[in-house]
């Protein structure tokens, strides 16, 4: 019983792997109408990302009006973002560039990046026209930082 209940309490919170968002945060990419310039909702949307060993595809979003993109972790100034309207269909290519700072969380989170100075460039366009820097650093996954004009 004293064994049960000495394994029972050496469970603690440290061991919790950034339970609490306290992780590297994602990069919120917002759509909007190229016509108008206000935000509007894409019926389908695929996207891959470069992480250095080859593009990634990360699925295809139905009827959403934003997407949360995991970027590059390691320490490369920039990542590549491809976005398409189509399964089969041609791409647009983003560069996303930024400067990167780390800092210690917790033991189970380890360490976290944070991105500042983001700026972005539309390497080849269709379907993507246009790309707009939001928040220039990507602390949280509250703001937008990159919206993408169709």
């Amino acid at each position: 019983m004293i064994c049960f209940i000495g394994i029972l309490f050496s469970c603690g919170g440290e061991d919790d792997i950034c339970e609490s968002g306290e992780g590297t945060p994602r990069m919120k990419v917002t759509f909007k109408s190229f016509e108008s310039g206000k935000e509007t909702i894409i019926p389908v949307i695929y996207a891959a990302v470069d992480y250095g060993s080859g593009k990634v595809e990360l699925g295809k979003l139905e009827k959403e009006g934003s997407w949360l993109i995991p970027i590059r972790v390691d320490d490369s100034p920039y990542t590549d973002l491809y976005f398409r309207i189509e399964e089969k269909g041609v791409e647009s290519h983003v560069r996303v560039t930024y400067t990167t700072k780390t800092k210690y969380v917790s033991p189970g989170c380890g360490i976290k990046k944070s991105y500042e100075n983001l700026s972005s460039e539309l390497i080849q366009s269709n379907p993507v026209l246009k790309v707009e820097t939001g928040q220039n650093q990507i602390e949280n996954e509250d703001k937008t930082h990159l919206f993408l004009l169709f």
